[in-house]
């Protein structure tokens, strides 16, 4: 009899899952083990490919201007204070790009916002590399920054919404793969055509970037739309359609569908191709629930989905990129063409390594990447800086203080793209919740890009204020204070759903007990249905 009631009960609870009438309970929890050793889905893969593609646009000028502004200065005759505002404006003007992205692509969708980015960096690029003049120079970087605003924020979020739970980390690492690969690409071209003329040479560089663009848009006719976004329009066939193509099984599809429509708030009975998705309060209800009267749990994902943003621009990468011509120079490398064919191996290091995590976040985690790339990067700033110190206070050239700046500029660059380059853009893009995600990332982009212009238009004059190693030295005091910032508020999200990650949230400084809570609770549900089941079958 005892069999019999536990057979009884099971049958009902099956029968109340089925009936919508047991909602806190997820397929998810039940998933076998061997679902976690599947290899990765193909479709899954080929789609965040191609959307990261628009990441190229970005990667793309910072590398090449670089380059470029040492032709630019000599031609058009600009100062030190122009070279920064024409070098680092192109961020600030980003962000009237990224501002718009989130409401953007909520309305139009998150492929048809990925256009509209290609083709306003395809007239930005034109306009730039067909400038007579200066000012004409900064108009065309106006609307090139518009366009890398686009295309900076929806990569990273249509990633991370089509991309199973198992291989996350690995494919929302793409969108930093392809920036690193466009700054290789901008110092290839700066290598290409740096023996032509000087007034040709550096409208070669910038005009060329019109190419990616191109090629992003063609590639877009590819690519299904978010399944995430097509449950936000109520289009459940849909996105049922593209969520068993890039989830790793049925069940899992199921899942993820499931977590989707609890999080738009469409009811779990309500399974017709096209349903009615209920309204939110129009206006500024996200921006309020974001900022002006957000829970425990959003103040936190708002601190660290924002905060990793600011540290990764303010620990110093865009000034070791944009200016390792000049970095090299101090070292005692004085030609041209040898300066940019160090910044060609200097971009080599960072994209080797940023292939290198993609790999490893799915498998080591956000946290340990992310903690050795902020502690290795403030390190090997400080050698950099005394380095630079011991050069500037020599009379004759040290060769060895050469070498050590050289390879400090490897070690830093290789172990910001292991670490806080790549994990800025998968964190800041799956910790936030469903309805907030877009408008959320975009405020963390525009973070990133505020911070980045600020850095990269402040660097010549702090290296005349305190000297370049002492620019180097505050850079690293500032990586410094990020490795505390992240070992003591960053919970880990590896592995887990973007429903389940929201759930890590709101204890701040105690995130460690919610999560050691979080995943005692799983491993009690998953051990009760064994002993159930175990008792059924025999």
């Amino acid at each position: 009899s005892n069999k019999n009631h536990i057979k009884f009960s099971l049958m009902e609870e099956e029968k109340q899952i089925v009936c919508g009438q047991l909602p806190q309970t997820s397929l998810c929890d039940f998933d076998p083990p061997k679902l976690k050793t599947r290899k990765r889905n193909k479709y899954a893969i080929a789609c965040s490919f191609l959307a990261s593609l628009s990441s190229i646009l970005l990667g793309y000028d910072i590398g090449v201007m670089s380059g470029a502004i040492i032709y630019i200065k000599k031609d058009l005759n600009i100062n030190d204070v122009q070279v920064e505002i024409l070098v680092g404006i192109l961020n600030l003007y980003s962000l009237l790009g990224s501002a718009a992205a989130g409401r953007t692509s909520d309305l139009i969708g998150r492929r048809s916002t990925m256009v509209v980015a290609a083709v306003i960096f395809l007239i930005g690029a034109l306009l730039m590399g067909f400038a007579p003049n200066y000012a004409f120079l900064m108009f065309g970087r106006f609307i090139a920054g518009i366009g890398v605003g686009y295309a900076l924020v929806i990569a990273p979020v249509y990633t991370v919404e089509v991309s199973p739970e198992s291989s996350r980390g690995f494919l929302t690492s793409f969108p930093e793969v392809f920036i690193n690969g466009g700054i290789l690409l901008g110092y290839v071209s700066n290598v290409a055509f740096s023996k032509l003329p000087t007034h040709l040479s550096w409208r070669f560089m910038l005009g060329i970037g019109a190419i990616p663009s191109v090629f992003l848009a063609i590639s877009i006719i590819t690519m299904p739309e978010s399944p995430r976004w097509l449950v936000m329009k109520g289009r459940l066939h849909e996105a049922r359609i593209v969520l068993n193509k890039t989830s790793e099984s049925p069940e899992e599809a199921e899942c993820r569908l499931r977590d989707i429509k609890e999080a738009a708030g469409i009811p779990e009975h309500c399974n017709d191709d096209v349903v009615q998705v209920p309204k939110h309060p129009k206006g500024d209800n996200v921006w309020k629930e974001l900022f002006i009267s957000p829970t425990q749990s959003i103040k936190h994902i708002v601190l660290t989905g924002i905060g990793i943003h600011f540290f990764q621009q303010a620990s110093g990468i865009d000034s070791v990129v944009l200016y390792s011509p000049t970095i090299f120079e101090r070292a005692g490398i004085k030609s041209d063409h040898d300066r940019l064919l160090a910044t060609v191996a200097m971009g080599c290091v960072k994209t080797l390594f940023i292939l290198v995590a993609t790999f490893l976040l799915d498998r080591v985690g956000r946290r340990p990447l992310l903690l050795t790339s902020f502690g290795g990067m403030t390190i090997s700033l400080v050698l950099l800086s005394i380095g630079l110190t011991v050069i500037d206070r020599s009379n004759g050239q040290v060769t060895w203080a050469v070498a050590l700046c050289v390879m400090m500029v490897s070690v830093y660059v290789a172990l910001f793209s292991i670490g806080a380059g790549p994990i800025a853009w998968v964190y800041g893009s799956e910790v936030f919740p469903l309805k907030l995600r877009a408008t959320g990332f975009s405020v963390g982009v525009a973070v990133n890009r505020v911070t980045s212009g600020v850095i990269s238009m402040t660097f010549l004059s702090l290296e005349k204020a305190i000297t370049i190693q002492g620019a180097f030295f505050l850079y690293a005091g500032i990586a410094g204070i990020a490795w505390v910032f992240f070992f003591t508020l960053m919970p880990e999200t590896q592995g887990k759903t973007l429903e389940e990650t929201v759930a890590l949230f709101g204890t701040f400084f105690e995130w460690r007990s919610t999560s050691r809570e979080l995943k005692g609770k799983k491993i009690n549900n998953n051990d009760e249905i064994q002993m159930a089941t175990g008792d059924v079958s025999s």
